[in-house]
């Protein structure tokens, strides 16, 4: 477990090696850019605003183009595929694409187009098809929507709110136009909302009758056309035909450039490393014929850069000791067991300064405690299966994913180990099945006992390893302490309370309260029962005395600061309670394991019963492993945040971010020497 050392570079060379040093620098990936001049008043800084505007607009163009091939002409994927992470490519692979670059922008505005002119030509079929079907009400009309008669007679063509008859209309017409005789009124048809209607008089009294009309609700047609409406309807039929088929044309098209997906990619990230590349350029101070760079670089790796750069581009390279006041980033380096936990620690997060790096321990404890819950033989095999067979199936799997099913293949392994100790293996599924499909119960022995027959023995081990939790985490502030030279407070902030809880311990055991629990009698000789009394004496006034050391001339109010310090024992006491979630999870998981054991075997042993059996086994262990996997990872995280953490761990560390390729699609295959 280590937090690498960091140590500042500072790069001086010529401006004409600027853009190979740069591309050295982001292929490396070695190297977070944070420039820092004491005085740059001599320098200048270039505008790259707007090629960097360029760049991102281009690989934009390219990922939207990738996007519309995808609804095109989508590409087939397997269940791994959204983990096997981004493909590698030779790179002469990549260089033929970036050198045809120029061809492979142009497709994409070229699909983009294509895209736009389905997507308006769909938007015109919806069009299309909202006036066909405007003109369905009309189609019994035999002449234009917007005819209005002839010289001697007049027609009124629309709508009345709401379903009318002719009777209704002619009282309408009765009502509000008396003196008018000659009319005819023929309802062309009629729904809920409306009543469509021709209305013919004598062009003398048409005014008359459209205000009559109008009086009644009548309002002639927004849109009307000099057309028969089933004429009219043709029309607009065969121009949707025209344009569904002008649609099938473009997808067509769109879809035959589905082949020209990797060339889109590969220059999609080119312009992305191009646009990263040109916001580092933006920082760089220059002067007509240098320029200067500086910023972190782990110390195992900074020698080697330096001296390829010296050598390679004439570079003026310094490196340096960071400040104990400056603010380095943070770069972990485990093992590959220990890495596993790494994303668990970032979440809290990562150390700060003069903090160790915790990841190997808490990972030890993750996975130790995380089986504990989960503890189930069946459920722990069947995890580390998916978890190993995905790892090894994808080994390009993006790190924080490959991380994380590490993690989980180790905590399936605990989670196996835990299950062959306390007999669980689906619950109690073999003796269920054993007993109801063949009439003998057959079992598989605990190698160690069963928590569900036993619960308060398992609470008393789960209260111990979680005691050697928090002496761990106790036992690591001491460490941090020593290594950054405070002894006294390691002896005063952490030995007195070693001891104080330790002679606890020992006063508790031959206690009649743990016999109570653990149904055992344990009797210690009276000389360890006197140093457990003194062992919590003399740590409990040591705390007392110490804890406020600082305030040396005011005893009052160091006394005070000693008694406040020494109530954390009752923090304690919840601490160790805490650890019970070790029980509860680990009976959840086996209670309900068997209850649906139960449930399966309830219709008997024939064929109908195995049947249902097994469709209630998988869905009720789906089920179970699921909700108890996600109580499992929550409540570990729990326990190491909280209780672990709580000891001797703040975080606020600041992650690495170095200047590198951060492609999105595919990574290039090369070979990289520092």
């Amino acid at each position: 477990m280590a937090v690498l050392q960091m140590q500042r570079i500072s790069i001086c060379a010529l401006k004409k090696n600027r853009k190979a040093i740069l591309e050295r620098l982001q292929e490396l990936g070695a190297m977070e850019v944070d420039i820092r001049l004491e005085d740059d008043s001599g320098y200048t800084r270039m505008d790259v605003s707007n090629s960097r505007a360029v760049f991102e607009r281009m690989s934009h163009t390219a990922d939207q183009a990738l996007e519309i091939l995808q609804h095109y002409a989508p590409e087939k994927t397997g269940l791994l595929d959204s983990l096997a992470g981004k493909p590698l490519i030779d790179r002469a692979l990549y260089d033929r694409a970036v050198k045809n670059q120029d061809n492979t922008i142009k497709l994409a505005q070229r699909i983009v187009r294509l895209d736009k002119k389905a997507a308006e030509q769909r938007a015109n079929t919806q069009k299309l098809q909202n006036q066909m079907e405007a003109l369905t009400p009309w189609m019994s009309l035999t002449v234009p929507v917007n005819y209005t008669g002839t010289r001697r007679t007049a027609v009124l063509i629309g709508t009345i709110a709401g379903a009318q008859t002719a009777e209704t209309v002619y009282g309408i017409l009765a009502k509000f136009a008396p003196g008018v005789d000659a009319v005819d009124v023929e309802i062309l048809s009629a729904d809920r909302d409306f009543t469509y209607l021709a209305v013919v008089c004598l062009r003398a009294d048409a005014q008359a009758v459209e205000d009559a009309l109008r009086a009644g609700g009548f309002a002639r047609p927004a849109q009307a056309v000099n057309k028969v409406p089933s004429q009219y309807r043709e029309d607009l039929q065969a121009e949707l035909d025209s344009t569904e088929k002008e649609i099938g044309r473009l997808e067509k098209e769109i879809a035959s450039l589905s082949g020209r997906r990797q060339d889109l990619r590969l220059v999609s990230d080119y312009y992305r490393m191009r646009a990263d590349k040109y916001e580092v350029l933006g920082q760089l101070p220059q002067t007509a014929n240098t320029f200067a760079l500086s910023g972190y670089i782990p110390a195992v790796k900074a020698q080697a850069v330096a001296n390829e750069l010296s050598e390679k581009y004439g570079a003026a390279v310094e490196l340096e000791d960071i400040p104990a006041d400056e603010d380095a980033p943070v770069l972990l380096k485990n093992n590959r067991f220990a890495e596993s936990g790494e994303g668990v620690l970032a979440s809290f997060g990562l150390p700060g300064k003069g903090e160790i790096d915790p990841t190997a321990v808490m990972t030890v404890f993750y996975v130790f405690l995380f089986g504990l819950m989960l503890s189930d033989a069946a459920y722990g095999l069947l995890v580390s299966l998916v978890c190993g067979f995905a790892l090894l199936k994808c080994p390009r799997m993006e790190a924080n994913l490959r991380k994380s099913l590490q993690l989980f293949f180790w905590c399936g392994l605990s989670t196996l180990f835990w299950g062959i100790m306390f007999g669980g293996y689906f619950g109690d599924a073999l003796s269920v099945i054993s007993r109801t499909f063949f009439g003998k119960e057959i079992t598989i022995p605990a190698l160690w006992f069963v928590p569900l027959d036993e619960p308060m023995r398992m609470l008393i081990w789960a209260m111990f390893f979680g005691l050697i939790h928090l002496y761990t985490g106790l036992i690591l502030k001491a460490y941090m302490s020593i290594k950054a030279g405070k002894v006294a407070d390691a002896i005063f902030d952490v030995g007195f309370w070693l001891l104080l809880l330790t002679g606890l311990v020992l006063m508790l055991i031959p206690s009649s309260i743990f016999a109570s629990m653990s149904q055992m009698t344990i009797v210690f000789p009276a000389p360890l029962n006197m140093l457990a009394k003194g062992m919590a004496i003399f740590g409990a006034a040591g705390i007392l005395v110490m804890s406020g050391r600082d305030k040396k001339n005011n005893w009052p109010l160091r006394l005070a600061l000693g008694a406040y310090d020494l109530y954390g024992i009752t923090s304690w006491l919840s601490d160790v309670l805490s650890y019970s979630r070790l029980l509860a999870l680990g009976l959840a998981t086996g209670v309900i394991a068997s209850v649906f054991n139960q449930i399966g075997s309830m219709f008997g042993g024939g064929i109908v019963g195995a049947v249902i059996f097994i469709i209630v086994f998988l869905i009720g262990h789906t089920f179970n492993i699921a909700i108890n996997l996600l109580g499992a990872y929550v409540h570990t995280c729990r326990l190491q945040y909280v209780e672990f953490f709580g000891k001797f761990y703040e975080g606020g560390g600041r992650a690495f971010h170095p200047f590198r390729s951060n492609t999105k699609y595919a990574d290039v295959k090369e070979e990289i020497r520092i």
